[in-house]
């Protein structure tokens, strides 16, 4: 089992504060160029896989539980949903952010902030579940091989 390689453990250990660093890197950046919710969020749900590759989905879970996950998925929706609908009720055009500003650009700016975290929380959170669904599957399989031999 990779549980097993110290090497490995310690690498990912060390790797897991980057990738999450770069993760929040990536979402704060989208605004002025590549990036946003959608790939900070890949890098983030990247960084827990890893994690429970190495030491384990059950270890993973612990880190980020599957019932916050469960909470957090429609949540994002709702940020992002809910931008639009604050725009609405201020007059505008849903997505349309200008109101929510002291200025039209202030507003676009902070909407936009406001989406991508919305965009963050959802996809980080689904990729998550879609690998504790899947990797926990596996994880148990592989337990009750070892039981049985």
């Amino acid at each position: 089992m990779m549980r097993d390689t110290i090497i490995l453990r310690v690498v990912v250990k060390l790797l897991l504060p980057v990738i999450l660093i770069f993760a929040l890197y990536v979402q704060f950046h989208g605004d002025y160029g590549p990036g946003g919710g959608f790939q900070a969020g890949v890098a983030a749900a990247a960084a827990v896989i890893l994690y429970g590759l190495v030491f384990g989905v059950s270890a993973a879970r612990k880190v980020v539980p599957q019932g916050i996950l469960l909470a957090l998925i429609p949540l994002g929706v709702l940020i992002f949903a809910g931008t639009g609908i604050l725009s609405l009720l201020l007059g505008a055009n849903y997505l349309d952010y200008s109101p929510l500003g002291s200025y039209p650009k202030a507003g676009q700016h902070l909407g936009i902030l406001i989406v991508e975290v919305g965009v963050f929380v959802t996809v980080s959170s689904t990729m998550l579940a879609i690998f504790y669904a899947f990797g926990g599957r596996a994880e148990d399989a592989l337990v009750s091989e070892e039981e049985n031999e």
